[in-house]
């Protein structure tokens, strides 16, 4: 541990500065109001991620690699739901120059702390962080020539009603053989699996030091937020919207990667 709370950082994946502890439902016993990405939760977000994401680093290295085989010269790299920038910069890393990397997302305190990690690390020229809500119209949002396009997380905050919408103009936006990358949480398809998956993934919380207390509010907070489809659900999401190939790259009892590749309508 540093001083003032903070984890030693060692994966070249993470950002360049320590991480402040997660202590956000630490703190009162009230119940919480819905999870909101503030700045209370941007400060503390990459220790949240690696706390309470199963095999949080291996999937990330996943998805660098999987990008680094799908990315192609002089296209670009989208991430979607870019938080503080952890998974762009691990990309900037692994894909060489000139690659142009794009993050979206709708949190202007993740952005702020995106843009000075990314200043921090020495990315500027080529990571551009942009705000964007990815749950209203997405119209005013440029995506284009991606021939990478990520989804870490970010999929199960999206309204259902809006998800067909976004996978589809993520489709319009890339090129063919294009890579579209998603981490989710899932569900299972049958309720006591479902509930036995959850039992051994707040057993991986507590190993992580997360407390009852703490557990126990943060899925209060969650509750109306986070709302995700069973793992068949996002195949059909992803085959609907166009992606002629989707294949599971990753599975920890309810959590999943998928490689959703889009190929010409035409050989």
């Amino acid at each position: 541990m540093l001083d003032g709370g903070s984890t030693a950082v060692v994966s070249p994946s993470r950002v360049c500065v320590g991480m402040k502890r997660d202590r956000v439902f630490a703190r009162t016993t009230a119940r919480p109001g819905d999870f909101v990405f503030n700045e209370e939760v941007a400060a503390v977000f990459d220790d949240m991620l690696v706390r309470s994401v199963p095999l949080y680093e291996e999937q990330q290295r996943m998805v660098r690699e999987l990008a680094q085989k799908f990315w192609v010269p002089g296209t670009d790299v989208y991430d979607l739901g870019c938080s503080t920038a952890t998974t762009l910069l691990g990309l900037c890393r692994t894909i060489p120059g000139p690659a142009r990397f794009v993050g979206y997302d709708n949190s202007l305190p993740m952005l702020e702390r995106a843009r000075h990690t990314v200043r921090e690390c020495g990315f500027e020229d080529r990571v551009e962080l942009r705000p964007g809500d990815l749950n209203a119209d997405l119209a005013p949002l440029e995506l284009r020539n991606a021939s990478v396009v990520t989804l870490c997380w970010t999929l199960q905050f999206i309204r259902p009603l809006r998800r067909d919408g976004l996978i589809r103009w993520i489709y319009d936006g890339m090129v063919e053989d294009g890579a579209l990358l998603v981490t989710e949480k899932v569900l299972t398809n049958d309720s006591h699996v479902n509930r036995f998956f959850i039992d051994l993934y707040c057993d991986f919380k507590r190993r992580n030091g997360y407390s009852e207390h703490e557990i126990l509010r943060k899925r209060e907070a969650l509750e109306n937020v986070l709302i995700p489809y069973r793992a068949q659900e996002n195949e059909e999401l992803f085959r609907r919207n166009g992606f002629e190939i989707v294949e599971s790259f990753f599975r920890w009892y309810n959590f999943s990667g998928f490689l959703c590749v889009k190929k010409p309508a035409l050989r």
